[in-house]
């Protein structure tokens, strides 16, 4: 284990040598998925427990109750002009093990391409507009563990793959790696992650015509170079209570902590080295089959007209439903009241369980 560390503190010391630090790079990974985790203000890295703890915390998957999982996700934002899409499989390996296959895509698609509207002889032809997309994507691979000496206590990690493009014209290739825990004990749980443990990269090419570079520099604009960019480690615990009321009806109260250590961000509690961002969640279920939702997250200070500095926040709340213990329905309505600087929008997500497939009789 030690040996183990050692490599990952030299990989990422390495890159931090060698690439271009970017606050804000790989910045999609950080939206949250499934309906769930995003109306309880993303507080969901002690108490993730299917398989979309591949994204929360990879430890979690250790805590499958079924054996086969499938989660889908679609939600909208800017009034449609960007899709975020999830998709996630996951198996129980055994009791003590699960791995998970993660897929995450946030894009606009349908932009249009004006560099070459204006041809040689300078004439508008409306005939060389083209369309393009810019995407980010992500693939995780995951994998999560159980302790059989500690009971409550599993690790877990994930190998991811990012590809990001813009249109035909500059596209990265990127990798990174996440490490998880997680320890549950009566009623309490707690949960800690580090993304981008050895600090991701993604390596950035740019393909540009002989037309749009002269535009480019007719324009003034600077030509881009080739470059690596480096998304630093984040850490984020959690920690929840579960809460049993009798009769079947139980809550569920999370808290959560985000350190960022690339600088000073625009949270509530920042640093020239580090910026903290809490968050807060609460679950009220019956049994398993119905669940309401609350989240309060993005918690920021922003000028006023007249200069002065005002907290806002943002309010989510959701709805779950769980039919026959085997499909869940999962709804959420984000920054209620527009009391944030972040869009609104309706989240759904689908989740299908099962232990085994049924074979068909002969």
């Amino acid at each position: 284990m030690k040996r183990i560390w050692l490599f990952c503190l030299f990989i990422g010391v390495s890159c931090a040598s060698f690439g271009q630090v970017n606050k804000y790079s790989n910045e999609f990974l950080s939206l949250g998925i499934g309906a769930r985790g995003l109306a309880m203000a993303n507080t969901m890295g002690a108490i993730s427990d299917d398989v979309t703890s591949a994204y929360w915390n990879p430890a979690g998957l250790s805590r499958m109750d079924k054996r086969y999982q499938l989660a889908l996700m679609h939600a909208e934002y800017f009034a449609g002009i960007a899709k975020y899409d999830y998709a996630g499989i996951g198996f129980r390996v055994d009791d003590r093990s699960s791995v998970a296959l993660s897929y995450i895509r946030f894009g606009v698609d349908n932009i249009m391409n004006t560099t070459e509207l204006i041809d040689a002889q300078g004439n508008v032809d409306y005939d060389r507009i083209s369309y393009f997309s810019a995407s980010d994507n992500a693939v995780l691979l995951s994998y999560a563990y159980a302790f059989q000496k500690v009971q409550g206590l599993s690790l877990g990690a994930n190998a991811k793959v990012i590809y990001r493009n813009i249109g035909k014209f500059a596209r990265a290739w990127g990798f990174g790696l996440d490490f998880g825990l997680q320890y549950n004990h009566k009623g309490w749980q707690a949960g800690a992650m580090l993304r981008d443990g050895t600090s991701s990269f993604n390596a950035w090419s740019y393909q540009l015509s002989d037309e749009m570079i002269e535009t480019f520099q007719r324009t003034g604009n600077e030509l881009p170079d080739n470059d690596l960019e480096l998304t630093m480690p984040a850490l984020l615990l959690s920690g929840a209570k579960k809460v049993e009321f009798g009769k079947g009806f139980n809550g569920t109260f999370a808290l959560g902590l985000d350190f960022t250590f690339d600088g000073k961000r625009n949270t509530l509690v920042r640093t020239n080295v580090m910026s903290m961002d809490p968050h807060f969640g609460m679950e009220l279920a019956y049994k398993k089959i119905v669940a309401i939702r609350m989240g309060i997250g993005n918690l920021q200070q922003e000028p006023d007209f007249d200069g002065k500095r005002k907290t806002t926040l943002q309010i989510n709340m959701g709805l779950g439903v769980c039919i026959k213990n085997i499909v869940t329905i999962d709804y959420a309505f984000t920054d209620i009241g527009d009391l944030s600087i972040a869009q609104y929008s309706h989240v759904f997500s689908l989740k299908v369980a099962i232990d085994k497939f049924k074979k068909n009789k002969q």
